[in-house]
């Protein structure tokens, strides 16, 4: 079966949800009337109008876990069980994936993957496998088995190194969204013998202010890619997918938005033109969230973003560089976690009441601070957090550069545990079942029942045998663990069968 034909087979279920969901709510509208209960027409005929409304714009025809975070408010985690008896399951690939690269006329030799490094677990509706999709520090995307950890396809090799999350299409089309620091962001068509690029957009598009990479994961949303690039502008782009007369995947993008993140106010406080977007942007309702690298967090309206219109309706500075991903809760509230690099006097003032973790309220844009939480430079490690937090109903819990785990009450802000693992800390911590899975950069992966949030009970604790640090996140899905390490290899984690 096509890529296309499936693609019709879905929005046929939908279009046919959608009609009988009418025909319900005419059956409805006249049992209603002929037993004189009227007055509750408007509402029970609204009821399978409404959940036809909540799954075409929200749910996601593939199957997997296809973003950074799982989804645009950057919470969610995988799915379980986890495993009981944790073993390297397999190391991928033979030979360490590393490649040389430049920044700032200084070169590095760059192994395996990084921060954020979110792999992408793909049920491949075509094969019936699962395919683990990545980007590493080898300029490549790669495709591997989730079973075998053999490849399934050829790599797609770009010209510098990978450092963000690769974003799969969430409406079934064969598509996949990646940034490179060979400053181009990519579409990547896998309907073809090879992956293909169809489509990228150079970071000079637009003249910014520090630099050319794309760290950040962009979210796929109603046709819509949200996305900020390290030259400091965010861009929304139609990306109008279709199928050729062949059945190939296509797309034919059109700028519907594009705006540069700092303002001259942003560069007068900070004293630096370091401005660059690092981060993933999140999406709530009509708002998407992002921040820069000059602390700037900025909310904007894209209810009318077809017309070409995306206003500000939130601005806020933290103080300094503000790579970790905003997270969203279920109420709209935002969670920010900050660096502590800036010394200039105004940033340290700002510092001062944003300290580095902190809670926002976007509706109350003249007194967003709801609390805050101070994250200095401890055990011989400069302060702040590049890890995003995680969150669930009642606690915040984020890893820190100087190596500690917080957990914060979200309402409160109270500190109700802290523990010490060892830094820098900057893989993001997950949430599985009532579980909390930290990896630290020595290697470990540690599961813990949070059940007594004061006491955390460790589960587990395994070690890959290179010792070397984990600062990509990993992947959770149907219990196994899936991430790459700074050793140049990448790692499945489980039970054993």
């Amino acid at each position: 079966m096509s890529w296309q034909h499936k693609g019709e087979i879905h929005i046929g279920i939908l279009i046919a949800a959608l009609v009988a969901a009418i025909v319900g709510a005419l059956f409805t509208y006249t049992s209603i009337v002929a037993s004189n209960r009227d007055t509750s027409i408007f509402e029970e005929i609204a009821k399978p109008v409404q959940e036809i409304k909540k799954i075409l714009n929200t749910e996601p025809i593939t199957k997997g876990l296809l973003m950074f975070r799982g989804n645009s408010t950057r919470s969610y985690y995988g799915t379980g069980p986890l495993p009981t008896n944790p073993k390297v399951l397999f190391t991928y690939p033979q030979k360490a994936m590393c490649m040389d690269s430049t920044v700032h006329h200084i070169t590095h030799k760059w192994c395996g993957s990084g921060w954020t490094g979110q792999p992408v677990v793909w049920e491949n509706p075509q094969t019936q496998k699962t395919e683990i999709i990545f980007g590493a520090y080898d300029g490549a995307v790669h495709f591997v088995d989730a079973d075998t950890g053999l490849d399934v396809r050829p790599k797609f090799q770009t010209g510098d190194i990978i450092k963000g999350s690769v974003s799969m299409d969430p409406d079934g089309y064969p598509l996949i969204y990646f940034g490179s620091r060979d400053n181009n962001i990519r579409v990547v068509a896998l309907d073809r013998d090879v992956p293909t690029e169809i489509w990228h957009i150079n970071a000079d598009h637009d003249k910014g202010l520090w630099n050319n990479d794309w760290d950040g994961n962009p979210i796929i949303e109603r046709d819509i890619m949200y996305e900020g690039g390290e030259n400091g502008y965010f861009y929304i782009v139609k990306i109008n997918r279709s199928y050729d007369a062949d059945g190939k995947v296509t797309v034919a993008p059109k700028f519907l938005f594009t705006m540069p993140s700092y303002n001259e106010t942003l560069l007068k406080n900070i004293g630096d033109n370091n401005v660059s977007i690092e981060n993933s942007p999140a999406k709530f309702g009509d708002r998407v969230y992002f921040a820069n690298s000059g602390g700037r967090i900025l909310g904007l309206d894209v209810s009318h973003v077809l017309d070409g219109v995306a206003p500000i309706v939130f601005d806020y500075w933290t103080g300094d560089d503000t790579d970790a991903s905003v997270v969203v809760d279920t109420e709209g509230m935002l969670y920010v976690a900050s660096e502590d690099e800036r010394t200039n006097t105004a940033s340290v003032e700002q510092k001062k009441i944003n300290g580095q973790l902190m809670k926002l309220n976007p509706n109350n844009p003249t007194n967003p601070l709801v609390w805050s939480i101070t994250v200095p430079a401890e055990h011989g490690m400069g302060g702040g957090i590049w890890a995003t937090p995680a969150i669930d109903d009642k606690y915040v819990y984020v890893v820190t550069n100087p190596g500690d785990l917080i957990i914060v009450d979200k309402n409160t802000g109270e500190v109700v545990n802290k523990k010490y693992f060892g830094g820098p800390l900057w893989s993001s911590p997950n949430l599985i079942d009532g579980q909390l899975v930290i990896t630290t950069c020595t290697g470990h992966v540690i599961a813990y029942n949070i059940s007594d949030i004061k006491n955390l009970s460790e589960i587990w604790n395994i070690q890959i045998p290179s010792t070397s640090c984990i600062e990509s996140t990993p992947a959770i899905y149907k219990g196994n663990m899936y991430f790459g390490s700074r050793d140049g290899f990448f790692y499945k984690v489980g039970d054993k069968k």
